[in-house]
């Protein structure tokens, strides 16, 4: 954990929540550096911030998660993230929403473009009419829509 917050304040919220490591009394340069030697050491970091302060480590993580009804909007528009509800617990339900959402996405690209290739194989022959091609184009916008509405679905608990 890293906070500007006083040593004290920041032990005692650390052992509430279960974080062993706790760095605190920190200004906004010290927590980019600490993001940045994190990035050089693993790779991937993710930062969760809702202040001013935590601003330029959120922008220099791999993924900035702000706290978003009691963060700034300094934190709010420099994360790449914002947890509305202001509870952590939600983020492994945010990770899997957007991951079950980009596949969904590929799925819809491949369903349109592959709609739209089998339309241009059926123009060549001249087989494609016009009340075909719009009902392929129909079809496609209703099968996409229904494929993205597998998103309401997706459950905390799965």
């Amino acid at each position: 954990m890293l906070t500007g917050d006083n040593h004290g304040t920041a032990q005692a919220i650390g052992k509430q929540i279960g974080v062993t490591r706790v760095q605190s009394e920190l200004m906004p340069a010290d927590k980019l550096n600490y993001i940045k030697s994190f990035t050089k050491k693993h790779g991937r970091v993710a930062m969760v911030g809702d202040g001013v302060n935590d601003a330029p480590a959120l922008a220099a993580s791999t993924v900035g998660i702000a706290m978003g009804g009691a963060g700034t909007d300094t934190a709010l528009e420099t994360a790449d993230v914002a947890l509305m509800g202001d509870d952590l617990r939600k983020l492994p339900y945010t990770i899997k929403l957007s991951r079950r959402a980009l596949t969904i996405i590929k799925q819809n690209i491949s369903f349109s473009l592959g709609i739209k290739l089998l339309a241009l194989l059926l123009v060549l022959p001249g087989w494609l009419t016009l009340w075909i091609a719009i009902l392929a184009d129909v079809g496609a916008t209703l099968l996409v829509t229904a494929n993205g509405l597998r998103l309401l679905r997706v459950k905390e608990d799965d």
